[in-house]
C-alpha cells in the first residue's frame, strides 16, 4: 500500500510539472488520468487550434512537450519509468518501475522546466558556439528526432517561407479570428498568450517572428538576427506517434539549450501551410519530414526574464481515479 501511495504521489507530482511545458500559443491542449499506477495522457480538442491546426499535430506535439516534463519530474525523483504510445487516446502511458537514486543531470534538467520561457526579444550579436550547437545537435538525436542547422542561403528560403506562410494565415479571416481569442490583452483563465509575453512590435529581422496582429508591453530590443542561428526538426515519420515524440525531443533540445545560456524561439507558421512546409522539406533533402522551425540565439545578460504565460490550475487538467 505504501507503495502504490509514493507512485501516486509522483505521478500527481510528474502531471503537475508538466504544466511547465510549452505549447502552441500556450493553449496546454492536454489532460492526464493517474489510474491504476499509471499516468495517461489525453489530448483536449478544446484547446485545439481548429482553424491553425486541423490535423492536430501541433497538438501533439505540445503533448509531446508534455509528457517530456513528465518524465523528466519522475527522473528527478529517482523512478525510472516505461511509456507505451499509442497513435489512438491515450497518446502515451507513463508506468513507474521503480525507484533508484537520481542522476545530478535528471535535477538540473527539472530545474531548467521552471526557468525556460519563450522570448520573444530579438539576439544579440554573439553567435551561438559551435561546440553548444553540437550539443544540441546530440541531445535532440538522443530524443529520438533530428536538428538540421541552417547555412546562410537556406536562413533566406526559410525567411521567405516564413513570410509567406505568414501571409497565408493572415489572410484568413477564421484563423485571425481564432487567434485573437488566444493572444493578447490579459489571460486570467490560465491560457493564451498575455501582452505582457509579446514584443511592443515585430522587430525588423531576416527571418520575421510570428505576427500576432497584436501589441504587447515587452520591449522587443535593439539587436537583430543577424547573429542568430536557424533549423529545423525532423524526423522520419509523419504519423500520430511521430509528432508526439517529436514534440518529446523539442522538449529535451529546448531544456539543454535553456542550460546553455541559448534562446530558443519556435516558428512553426511554415510547418502550418502546406506548400511552405514542402520548402522545408526541401532544405532536408527531402529526407524526413519537418516539425519545427526555430530561431537559436544569445539574449542580452542585461535583460531578465520575461513574465511566465499563465498556467491553467492542475485540478483543470489532472483527474485523479481511485483506486
Amino acid at each position: 500500500m505504501r507503495h502504490a501511495d509514493e507512485v501516486k504521489r509522483a505521478l500527481v507530482q510528474a502531471a503537475d510539472a508538466a504544466r511547465f511545458a510549452p505549447s502552441i500559443h500556450n493553449t496546454q491542449p492536454w489532460r492526464w488520468v493517474v489510474r491504476d499506477g499509471a499516468l495517461e495522457l489525453y489530448g483536449v480538442a478544446e484547446r485545439q487550434l481548429h482553424e491553425q491546426d486541423p490535423s492536430g499535430r501541433m497538438l501533439l506535439l505540445s503533448c509531446g512537450t508534455a509528457l517530456h516534463h513528465a518524465r523528466v519530474a519522475l527522473d528527478a525523483e529517482g523512478w525510472s519509468h516505461e511509456v507505451e504510445y499509442s497513435a489512438d487516446e491515450p497518446l502515451a502511458v507513463v508506468r513507474p518501475v521503480r525507484q533508484v537514486p537520481a542522476r545530478p543531470e535528471a535535477t538540473r534538467h527539472f530545474q531548467m522546466l521552471q526557468v525556460r520561457r519563450t522570448d520573444r526579444r530579438t539576439v544579440t550579436d554573439e553567435r551561438v558556439p559551435g561546440d553548444t550547437l553540437r550539443h544540441l545537435v546530440k541531445v535532440t538525436e538522443e530524443a529520438g528526432s533530428r536538428l538540421h542547422v541552417l547555412g546562410r542561403d537556406q536562413v533566406i528560403a526559410l525567411a521567405v517561407a516564413v513570410d509567406r506562410a505568414q501571409h497565408a494565415e493572415s489572410s484568413d479571416g477564421r484563423l485571425v479570428a481564432e487567434t485573437a481569442a488566444w493572444v493578447g490583452g490579459e489571460r486570467a483563465e490560465g491560457t493564451g498568450i498575455p501582452a505582457s509575453a509579446l514584443p511592443e512590435e515585430v522587430p525588423l529581422t531576416t527571418v520575421a517572428e510570428r505576427d500576432f496582429g497584436t501589441r504587447g508591453t515587452l520591449a522587443a530590443g535593439d539587436g537583430h538576427d543577424r547573429a542568430a542561428t536557424y533549423a529545423v526538426l525532423y524526423g522520419d515519420g509523419d504519423g500520430p506517434e511521430d509528432w508526439l515524440r517529436a514534440g518529446e525531443a523539442l522538449s529535451a533540445l529546448w531544456l539543454a539549450a535553456t542550460e546553455q545560456a541559448v534562446n530558443l524561439l519556435p516558428l512553426s507558421g511554415p510547418v502550418e501551410i502546406a506548400y511552405t512546409r514542402r520548402t522545408l522539406r526541401r532544405m532536408l533533402g527531402d529526407v524526413g519530414f519537418p516539425y519545427l522551425a526555430m530561431r537559436l540565439g544569445t539574449l542580452d545578460p542585461a535583460h531578465s526574464a520575461p513574465p511566465r504565460t499563465p498556467r491553467l490550475p492542475a485540478g483543470q487538467i489532472i483527474d485523479i481515479v481511485p483506486g
